[in-house]
């Protein structure tokens, strides 16, 4: 690994502190070097807040070694006045030297316009250091501006035969299949999120709260999908704990895809990203009309008689780790 590629590695490792709070603005990370050592780093704030350039050039007291310094980021600079003022122009006001970029901008209020404001004040710029791992870090984002839709993650949990939820059940709760360390991964990928998808038929039979109750983090938006329009204030979805949108015959046509739809429809109220909860027939409505991006799939090791089969899907295998007594499998739309 040389130089630059360690340093873009510090950045994308910083970088995710901001996983859950930046949107819609990227989760960037930035380091600033000064004869082979970090003399500075900052990630992106909050939206409304510093990006990542400026709080990496704000951490440094003494500002005259940024003259002699390579700053590092992982992805273009901005050139655009947006909440904040353009980071290529600080970039350039304190004079620093050498720019290293994991991978260009493909906003068009960006794309290659802040390398070019950067080249033409003399900076030496170098582009795609570990862009690959730059791009999947920013997966969401260029989902969102590229795709025009929100990146999509599927999950759910199935039983050691194959299934998702049993044929019946005795009172309005979900029955759980994994363990209480797979359950509170759940909620900390919710935090992640800007928000949480599911059915109709979720609801009503476990009426859940779909928060991040078990860990520290924002809710997500809830979205629930109501064609026929049969839930009310007495379901939790729709209490005032995290926003709702109700998914119905108002936003879109049932007749036609649902899927492709409801990402237009969340394209227009700019959400970038969604987890799919379930149930199994909207999930699958998602793979069929292949508008997903990763499927986080958990095997529990009990099992039901009867029940309901999990989705079917084609996805190449990611990543596969044991979390106790259960098994999580990550699988990317390849």
């Amino acid at each position: 690994m040389t130089n630059h590629e360690t340093y873009i590695k510090r950045c994308i490792q910083i970088a995710k502190n901001g996983l859950g709070n930046t949107r819609p603005n990227p989760m960037v990370g930035s380091v600033i070097v000064y004869k082979n050592k970090i003399i500075g780093e900052g990630f992106t704030s909050p939206y409304g807040g510093s990006h990542a350039e400026v709080n990496a050039i704000n951490s440094i007291s003494n500002k005259s070694l940024l003259k002699e310094a390579t700053l590092y980021v992982t992805l273009e600079p901005c050139s655009h006045f947006g909440k904040t003022p353009p980071c290529s122009d600080l970039i350039i006001k304190h004079k620093i030297p050498n720019v290293v970029i994991g991978c260009i901008d493909d906003n068009k209020d960006v794309a290659g316009k802040g390398i070019k404001k950067l080249k033409d004040a003399g900076c030496h710029v170098i582009v795609g250091v570990l862009g690959d791992e730059c791009k999947n870090h920013h997966k969401r984002f260029f989902t969102f501006h590229n795709k025009k839709r929100p990146y999509i993650i599927l999950k759910w949990a199935e039983t050691s035969n194959g299934l998702i939820a049993p044929k019946s059940k005795s009172a309005q709760k979900p029955v759980w299949i994994t363990n209480t360390f797979s359950r509170q991964l759940v909620h900390k990928w919710r935090a992640e999120e800007q928000a949480i998808l599911v059915g109709t038929n979720t609801v009503i039979e476990d009426n859940p709260s779909l928060t991040t109750r078990d860990w520290v983090g924002n809710n997500p938006i809830r979205i629930v999908i109501d064609k026929h329009e049969k839930l009310s204030k007495k379901h939790t979805v729709i209490n005032t704990e995290a926003e709702s949108i109700l998914i119905s015959k108002n936003n879109i046509d049932f007749s036609k895809p649902v899927a492709k739809q409801i990402c237009n429809y969340l394209f227009e109220k700019n959400i970038n990203s969604v987890i799919i909860e379930g149930g199994a027939k909207t999930l699958q409505t998602f793979i069929d009309e292949n508008l997903w991006d990763e499927a986080r799939v958990f095997t529990g090791q009990s099992s039901f008689k009867k029940g309901i089969k999990a989705p079917k899907f084609n996805g190449k295998l990611q990543s596969e780790e044991n979390i106790l007594t259960d098994t999580l499998k990550i699988y990317i739309n390849d």
